[in-house]
């Protein structure tokens, strides 16, 4: 340990085990760089390609993962070298913006580093270097728009987009059924997708998965899926032309918001408490059929009390439906998300065609 003093006389100490580390600069450090972005390149090189091998993960937790998708391996990779940080941020950022690619990227990347690195030892600079990979990037851009193929697809014609979907699950554990969901996955895109905007909004497709079964009883289904059960056991399971009231407010009395205390001596009085809860039960049953609703989905949950007035009133509900699965309800069936009973109306109503709990979904 040594004391110093720095420019303006302040003293600090410096550490034995910080004497003996030393700071790398010029060549040695740009090659330390490199290096770090190589070893994970080299990492991911194994799995590239329809012959790449799956890697056995085990997480902090005991949780085994068997993979080949570079962006799930470098997800539960742990990195501390900053930039090999940044060779796992490039695999993200390809995963988010393109979905595939993401070992590719990261073995393209690697390669280029590893010819830098020789330039790097001839004295070429950094900078010419990399000037140069910006031409090259755009000749290799131009060379791909003269060879690519443009083919005409559509809603009637998905046999294109079909066939390059399956090229992309050909290396992936699901590739024995790599046409069906092929064409599961280019429907769903093709159902929410703008052709005219050359959009998708990928937030409207759900992917549900289930314990049991097999990969070949995967189905795509064009409705809301909903993983809840009726309120009661004894509500119907299918309603035809349902009109959908969507609630966000709990369907029960209201709450003060600071503590209270109600004190009830009497028999009276707790069969008056009892009957005004009752009271605004009824009423906001009430307030529902009014306005011809045939269901209710309901973000809160509801007790027993109100239950079996919903069940008495032939009224169907839901509960403890999720705030994402109530808005792509609210855009499918056309309806209006309600916070509170007194702003429920006619005109807020969900319709849909059929409304069935089996299969648990709403079509």
């Amino acid at each position: 340990m040594a004391l110093a003093f720095d420019e303006f006389g302040r003293p600090f100490i410096i550490l034995k085990e910080q004497e003996q580390k030393s700071r790398l600069r010029g060549l040695d450090a740009q090659k330390a760089n490199i290096s770090a972005g190589k070893a994970v390149a080299r990492i991911l090189r194994t799995s590239l390609g329809p012959k790449g091998m799956d890697k056995m993960l085990q997480s902090p937790d005991g949780d085994v993962t068997i993979t080949n998708d570079g962006a799930t391996i470098l997800e539960q990779m742990d990195v501390d070298n900053q930039i090999a940080k940044l060779v796992v941020e490039l695999s993200r950022s390809q995963d988010y913006e393109i979905g595939d690619g993401t070992t590719g990227v990261v073995v393209m990347a690697g390669a280029l580093l590893e010819q830098a690195e020789r330039l790097l030892e001839r004295g070429i600079h950094p900078i010419r270097i990399s000037e140069g990979y910006e031409m090259a990037s755009r000749i290799a851009v131009e060379h791909l728009e003269h060879i690519a193929q443009k083919f005409d697809f559509g809603v009637t014609n998905i046999e294109p987009l079909v066939q390059t979907c399956m090229t992309t699950l050909s290396s992936k554990i699901v590739n024995r059924c790599k046409r069906s969901l092929a064409e599961i996955a280019v429907k769903a895109v093709m159902s929410v997708a703008d052709l005219e905007r050359k959009d998708v909004n990928l937030d409207l497709i759900k992917v549900e998965g289930k314990v049991g079964g097999k990969l070949e009883d995967t189905e795509l289904i064009y409705g809301i899926l909903v993983d809840k059960d009726m309120s009661h056991p004894q509500m119907p399971k299918q309603i035809e032309d349902a009109k959908i009231a969507i609630l966000t407010c709990p369907f029960e009395p209201p709450k003060p918001k600071t503590k209270h205390k109600v004190d009830i001596d009497t028999v009276e009085k707790f069969q008056t408490l009892r009957q005004q809860e009752q009271k605004y039960f009824d009423d906001m049953v009430q307030k529902c059929k009014d306005v011809g609703a045939t269901l209710v989905i309901c973000q809160w949950g509801f007790d027993d009390e109100a239950n079996h007035l919903l069940l008495h009133r032939n009224l169907p509900a839901v509960r403890w439906v999720g705030g994402v699965e109530l808005e792509l309800i609210a855009i499918a069936t056309g309806g209006r998300i309600v916070p509170r009973f007194q702003e429920l109306t006619q005109e807020k109503l969900g319709k849909v065609f059929c409304f069935f709990f089996f299969p648990r979904y709403i079509n």
